[in-house]
């Protein structure tokens, strides 16, 4: 069946073991990487993002697009001058075309691997919070133990379709998978949201007996990129609550760093990973506060699709179940 049935020369995906793809008059190919390009500017929504996560100029990007566009004889995707949208054929081609395309890469890289040494490219999706402390211990050793490996991490919060984003796997705390993914515990398999503020703010300010209280004070707060402020919850003896309380500084996640440093300096209370926190509880720089109301959650998961799980991933995820076996956390 063509996927785009009602224009002439539409790129068609074949259905038998030799025919990925061909052009419906058959008188050229589509290339790997002139579709690779595509999926990259339908993933990043524009050319400059696509480029530079790809390591090509700009009117590389957009020349390969408008050629692809030139031989399907269909817009792909429509510009204006702020931004880039699929159109529908474009939103079905990705559709289809990612996962062929990854299960190219990974039967090249089966191929280029041999029994001593494992080649290819691992690609990761993952959110800033697995970044401080979770992953690049793991990475480590993967690196160490893999030396043919390519390696590349992308660093973002929301929920991605790791297929089309080109990506073998991705690390999430809790969001809902589709259901052709597998989801493994990977780092502790719980975690705690921590209160804190400095001994100069509490001098000045008073310590909280409630949860409620930090609505009269000063709080930062951190915003999921592209999300709404997400509201502190705390939880203790079996009672509830969820407060939003006003914030006096509001940083996206990659700022974390500098957010602990503010409360540090006694600019407010700040409620993050307790494991992000514990260093500068140790130190005395920053107290906790009202650690009975503190709130247990799930610690992240990686998932991958469970049909196609390149070489690559595979010998990282047999590393996240020794690392769980020799000594699970949390």
């Amino acid at each position: 069946m063509p996927l785009i049935s009602d224009v002439s020369g539409a790129l068609i995906i074949g259905t038998g073991a030799n025919s990925l793809f061909a052009m419906a008059n058959n008188d050229a190919m589509s290339s790997l990487d002139d579709l690779r390009i595509f999926l990259a500017v339908f993933e990043a929504g524009g050319f400059r993002r696509a480029a530079r996560n790809l390591g090509l100029s700009v009117s590389t990007v957009s020349e390969t697009i408008t050629r692809l566009e030139a031989r399907l004889g269909v817009p792909l995707l429509g510009r204006t001058t702020r931004s880039v949208m699929a159109t529908e054929a474009g939103r079905r081609l990705a559709g289809r075309v990612a996962p062929l395309i990854s299960e190219a890469r990974a039967a090249l890289d089966e191929a280029a691997s041999s029994e001593t040494m494992l080649r290819g490219r691992l690609k990761l999706n993952v959110p800033g919070a697995v970044m401080r402390d979770i992953l690049p211990p793991l990475l480590d050793r993967y690196m160490t133990a893999h030396p043919g490996v390519r390696v590349e991490i992308v660093v973002e919060d929301r929920l991605v379709d790791i297929t089309a984003a080109d990506c073998d796997a991705g690390i999430r705390y809790g969001e809902h998978l589709s259901q052709d993914m597998i989801a493994i515990p990977i780092g502790p398999r719980r975690q705690e949201a921590a209160l804190a503020a400095s001994p100069a703010y509490l001098a000045r300010r008073g310590m909280p007996t409630h949860p409620r209280d930090l609505l009269d004070h000063d709080c930062i707060r951190v915003r999921i990129s592209g999300a709404a402020l997400t509201p502190w919850t705390f939880e203790r003896d079996g009672e509830e609550l969820t407060i939003d309380p006003p914030a006096r500084l509001t940083v996206g996640t990659g700022g974390a760093a500098a957010a602990i440093d503010l409360a540090v300096a006694g600019h407010g209370f700040l409620c993050l990973f307790r494991n992000w926190l514990d260093p500068h509880l140790e130190s005395g720089a920053l107290e906790p506060v009202l650690p009975e109301w503190w709130q247990p959650f799930d610690g992240p998961r990686l998932y991958f699709s469970r049909r196609l799980v390149p070489a690559p991933l595979r010998a990282f995820i047999d590393l996240v179940a020794d690392d769980r076996q020799a000594g699970p956390t949390g």
